[in-house]
């Protein structure tokens, strides 16, 4: 069986997402029919700054694609740098209009082809980017949750809690982590069976110096992310700083990781309502931020995606070979550079 359809069961994949969105829409649709009419930027200047959040999630974008060519050549896959770009926008684009985060599939299935490499090694790719945004919000979320403790904003009744069991939880994570390295260096990993050790590569080739600086440059990504929220709150005139914009995201990013419809229907849009009225933000101002993030974050992204299937991966006809499970089998084979990489620093990311 290949190795993309392991996982959950079929029902899981196919009706839990759809029904957790329909409830979660549901209930943003009966608060938002009870709030005032939502006000749009019409200014020069509110347009300028909505521009601007574009432009900045398109910089974002291509951090992320640095990113990811870097943890691809440690894992001896020769993706160009210029596939890794491109890939990254698809698969932001798949994840909007596919189901069960159909994106990463697009990015498996191109990039094998491209590549001939093994759609395990690949896979594994992704989930060692996976890990790596988890692991920054995490930490960011320790460090907003003692700020917005500090500044006393928020309705929770004790955000002090919430900071420590966040804390326990990045704790948690560390010391897996710090086990897994020292298991790494006892070469307990070498029985692993071809496959999994396939999968695993990846993630276990940031246990190294390359892997603390990848680590530290998906900081900036989701600080990026935080800017732009903060930019749409200033183009609607919202009293949100910086801080409170990063909040937001980790808030919805970690939502998002619930399953949900294409596009995290209903899910990401409770999560930055929730967000806003726990920072004082209600109303028809809260339904205008809500709509103007969806806005910059998925529409431009999708766009460029499509476009980018139809000039260089096959057109649209290949989105409904991947979304009826038609993905061509490849050997996987694991891929070049089982054995010990040297450490390469940032250099080994700009390659």
């Amino acid at each position: 069986m290949s190795a993309v359809r392991r996982g959950a069961p079929r029902w899981v994949r196919r009706f839990l997402g759809p029904a957790v969105s329909v409830v979660s829409l549901a209930a943003v649709l009966w608060w938002a029919l009870r709030q005032p009419a939502p006000r749009w930027p019409t200014g020069a200047g509110s347009l300028a700054l909505i521009g601007l959040a574009v432009l900045v999630y398109a910089g974002v974008s291509g951090v992320r694609g640095v990113r990811w060519h870097a943890i691809l050549r440690r894992a001896g896959i020769p993706a160009s740098m210029v596939d890794a770009q491109a890939l990254i926008v698809v698969g932001y684009m798949g994840n909007t209009v596919l189901p069960a985060r159909g994106g990463e599939l697009l990015r498996m299935f191109f990039l094998g082809r491209r590549t001939g490499s093994s759609r395990v090694t690949i896979l594994g790719t992704i989930v060692a980017e996976r890990l790596l945004d988890v692991l920054a919000l995490l930490v960011m979320l320790v460090v907003l949750l003692a700020i917005v403790t500090a500044s006393g904003v928020g309705s929770s009744s004790n955000p002090s809690d919430l900071a420590l069991a966040a804390a326990a939880v990045v704790l948690a994570g560390a010391l897996v982590l710090l086990g897994a390295w020292w298991m790494a260096r006892a070469g307990r990993f070498r029985g692993l069976s071809g496959r999994v050790a396939s999968l695993t590569l990846a993630t276990r080739n940031l246990l190294s110096a390359q892997g603390l600086l990848l680590g530290l440059l998906t900081v900036p990504i989701w600080l990026g992310e935080g800017f732009i929220y903060w930019l749409v709150g200033a183009a609607l005139h919202l009293h949100l700083d910086f801080a409170q914009g990063c909040f937001l995201v980790v808030l919805s990013s970690l939502v998002a990781i619930i399953p949900a419809a294409p596009g995290y229907a209903g899910t990401y849009d409770a999560a930055i309502q929730l967000g806003l009225g726990a920072l004082g933000v209600h109303g028809g101002r809260a339904i205008s931020f809500g709509l103007l993030v969806r806005l910059v974050i998925f529409v431009p992204i999708t766009l460029a995606g499509l476009v980018l299937v139809v000039v260089r991966y096959g057109g649209l006809s290949s989105l409904a070979r991947v979304r009826r499970g038609g993905v061509p089998e490849t050997v996987d084979r694991p891929t070049a550079g089982l054995a010990p990489v040297p450490n390469s620093g940032l250099a080994g990311i700009a390659k």
